[in-house]
């Protein structure tokens, strides 16, 4: 079976790769430490700090895993590569609301690095499915929780 790519910005896969690094040099040790530190106070059936430390490694161990299977499948694209008229994956894109004339502005970028707080949405989130194929001046219905909301591109960016 092929391993299926994972779509990220270089922001995101440079994102990932830190939190990997800070997991193996430092939360690793860490734990390391606590488990030693743990297992000089004896009797490990009844030592609630040494089970503790080794369930935090396990937890660590597992997003080390985690991070370096989606590091190891990332298809990364520079946005500040791509170019064109049509909204696809690392687009910035800005919508101006059809019923509230409230503007937004989002980053179209892979599941792993969405944050709405950052302005940035997921390649297979509802609304960048909606705008993918779009060009500037179009509209494209979403439906989201709130209800359907219909949105019309402004400006279309490659950063």
């Amino acid at each position: 079976m092929a391993m299926e790519r994972v779509p990220m910005t270089t922001s995101g896969y440079k994102q990932l790769e830190s939190e990997l690094h800070r997991l193996k040099s430092q939360e690793r040790p860490r734990i390391i430490q606590a488990i030693s530190e743990a297992r000089a106070h004896g009797d490990l059936s009844e030592n609630a700090e040494y089970h503790s430390a080794k369930e935090a490694q396990g937890l660590n161990e597992a997003k080390v895993a985690d991070l370096e299977d989606k590091l190891s499948r990332a298809d990364v694209v520079d946005p500040s590569t791509l170019s064109g008229t049509t909204v696809k994956f690392g687009a910035t894109v800005t919508l101006v609301d059809e019923d509230t004339d409230e503007k937004v502005r989002y980053q179209i970028v892979g599941d792993f690095e969405a944050n709405l707080k950052d302005n940035k949405i997921s390649i297979s989130s509802p609304i960048a499915r909606a705008l993918i194929g779009k060009v500037k001046g179009d509209s494209c219905e979403v439906t989201t929780p709130k209800g359907s909301r219909s949105f019309e591109i402004l400006k279309i960016e490659w950063k």
